[in-house]
């Protein structure tokens, strides 16, 4: 989205992804599912830049790191980001503010010739809001104890054997 194109009343959009960029971003995050994938942003424009905030929201299928079984998991990642022509950014900083923007906020991000990926904004906030542990609910580990109680180093490995039926 062109900063240009973006009206001073501001502009409101919403994405939802198709099924090909589903399958393309499940393979990329090492998700078992991406059954939903949508955003709703707010564009104002900020002299040269624009402000982007909304919601990124999806429903994620991976596998449980401990039972190895599949878990389903909604996802609601807030995004509230400022972008600036990277010409803006290269400003000398007065004591007050950093670039255009105030001390303890964070710089904007640069603009790419002029424009806003929505896309890659989405992408990046699904990215970022998937657990990389994901665990079912009460899901505990408790490792494999060896049925004399010994030190040996592979005794777990031993007795998982036996009980699977290998031994």
């Amino acid at each position: 989205m062109a900063v240009e194109d973006i009206p001073e009343a501001g502009l409101h959009i919403e994405i939802d992804a198709p099924e090909a960029v589903r399958a393309q971003l499940t393979a990329l995050a090492g998700l078992r599912e991406l059954s939903k994938l949508s955003a709703v942003f707010d564009l104002a424009r900020l002299g040269a830049g624009v402000r982007v905030f909304g919601q990124v929201k999806a429903r994620v299928g991976q596998t449980c790191v401990v039972t190895l079984e599949p878990i389903e998991s909604e996802l609601d990642e807030s995004v509230d980001l400022k972008f600036a022509p990277r010409l803006a950014q290269s400003i000398q900083p007065k004591a007050e503010t950093v670039g255009l923007h105030p001390v303890g906020e964070e710089p904007p991000e640069p603009l790419s010739d002029g424009k806003v990926d929505l896309g890659a904004i989405a992408t990046e906030f699904l990215l970022l809001g998937i657990d990389p542990h994901p665990r079912k609910a009460h899901a505990k580990f408790s490792p494999v104890k060896s049925d004399d109680g010994s030190a040996k180093p592979f005794a777990a490995l031993e007795a998982l054997k036996k009980r699977l039926g290998d031994g």
